[in-house]
């Protein structure tokens, strides 16, 4: 009965039958509260910060919570120009995705090369 109505326990299964013979429909997970996590101080070391203010980070693997990580940074310091130096940017996210670091790259609007950094990133002026 439990995982056939949907019960991961048979605790929830105990109490819905409790419910049932007390003359109570058990509408069990039908009802969705929205919540907002508590905001927790976090602190980003980067990779390499250039003499002109580019910050490089530096990945052969680029977990879901890199990839989260970096998108509140920007969010939260849009005047930081960090950019990604991938092992292979053409690597997928996952293994089932079609998106590749390098398409994240793009949507989440960063710069990334492979292998080293770019020459012209080191030449850069420092921005304003």
């Amino acid at each position: 009965m439990g995982l056939r109505e949907g019960f991961r326990s048979g605790l929830e299964e105990k109490v819905a039958a409790q419910l049932r013979a007390a003359g109570i429909d058990p509408r069990y997970e039908e009802d969705v509260i929205g919540y907002i996590r508590p905001a927790r101080n976090a602190k980003y070391h980067p990779d390499f910060v250039l003499p002109n203010g580019i910050v490089v980070e530096t990945k052969g693997r680029f977990v879901v919570a890199d990839r989260q990580k970096h998108v509140l940074i920007k969010q939260q310091h849009p005047e930081l120009d960090i950019r990604f130096v991938f092992s292979n940017s053409k690597a997928r996210i996952s293994k089932g995705s079609p998106t590749t670091y390098a398409m994240w790259c793009e949507k989440n609007g960063f710069l990334y090369a492979d292998k080293l950094i770019p020459r012209a990133w080191l030449l850069e002026p420092p921005r304003k």
